[in-house]
């Protein structure tokens, strides 16, 4: 909160207040003049005469003593703008200790899974509902409820992996997050052959998605054409047959369940503008061991056949 609201605040609470005790001061007495509790001039059936009398002088002295307790609560409490509370209380601090409780209580609730490796973790029912639950709320809104993905947010039910699917390496980009950049190729490959390099050299990144290459690239002569751009700018990434790396994130461009759409224009947008994919790190959100759990549950989607049993209890 700025100064300025911290002032407002504050005068609003003075004057709110001091509009209580003046307010209480004013009605509670009378003046020389002021007619008597009877005299309202409100009468009824003859007999029957509305009264107008004070409060008693308990209530509003009942009344002063709750200004009075509001006053020094706000003055214990931090209720006056920026001014810190006499006690020394903070909602900051009071949600710091709340969520150290909790981490506690967490901490012990996943001792059991620190260190397990993933496939074991995938063949405990218990651990895969707890990564499941943690996916729920903390991965599915960019990849989705069942981890299919969406255009920019990978599919996690399948068995590509730009990064690599081993589990180490899925528990990896779990905690330390991922960043793929695919820089924007349009200005050189316009410098290279005009607006036509970029469609032939796209046209060829998505001849590498049809069973069969070759004979695409003999009957489409654009295709053709873009391979030798392809050639000279992709290959240090996507190697020489679009492969992809996965120590760089460089996607396999041969498979047809792409990141984004596999249409020309599409692909056209990458090759101009470039992509910028982030994943972000969640170690210091979820800890080792909770980032352990939702990685087994990932791994598991595409890999439940090999996931090893489970250690016997003890």
């Amino acid at each position: 909160m700025s100064n300025a609201w911290s002032l407002y605040v504050i005068a609003l609470v003075v004057l709110n207040i001091g509009g209580c005790v003046w307010l209480l001061w004013w009605t509670a007495r009378r003046r020389p003049g002021d007619p008597r509790p009877e005299e309202t001039s409100h009468v009824w059936d003859g007999d029957i005469t509305e009264y107008n009398k004070p409060l008693p002088r308990w209530w509003i002295n009942l009344f002063y003593i709750t200004i009075v307790f509001s006053i020094a609560y706000l003055a214990w409490f931090p209720g006056f703008g920026n001014l810190p509370g006499l006690g020394g209380w903070s909602s900051a601090a009071e949600h710091d200790a709340e969520k150290a409780r909790r981490d506690r209580q967490l901490e012990e609730t996943f001792a059991v899974y620190a260190g397990r490796p993933l496939p074991q973790l995938a063949q405990d029912p218990q651990a895969l509902e707890l990564g499941r639950s943690i996916f729920a709320n903390t991965c599915a809104a960019c990849h989705g409820s069942a981890a299919k993905g969406a255009p920019g947010y990978p599919n996690l039910t399948d068995d590509i992996w730009n990064w690599g699917g081993a589990p180490e390496r899925i528990l990896e980009t779990v905690l330390d997050g991922r960043e793929g950049i695919m820089p924007p190729l349009g200005t050189v490959l316009a410098g290279m052959g005009g607006d036509v390099a970029i469609t032939q050299t796209a046209a060829y990144v998505r001849a590498l998605r049809t069973p069969d290459v070759e004979a695409t690239l003999r009957n489409d002569y654009m295709a053709a054409r873009g391979k030798k751009y392809f050639d000279g700018l992709c290959v240090a990434c996507h190697g020489p047959e679009g492969k992809g790396n996965p120590e760089l994130g460089a996607p396999n461009l041969t498979v047809r369940e792409t990141l984004y759409p596999n249409t020309l224009e599409s692909i056209r947008t990458t090759i101009m503008e470039g992509r910028h994919g982030v994943m972000p790190a969640h170690r210091d959100l979820l800890g080792e061991t909770r980032s352990r759990l939702v990685a087994a549950y990932v791994w598991s989607l595409s890999n439940s056949s090999q996931a090893d049993p489970p250690p016997a209890r003890q």
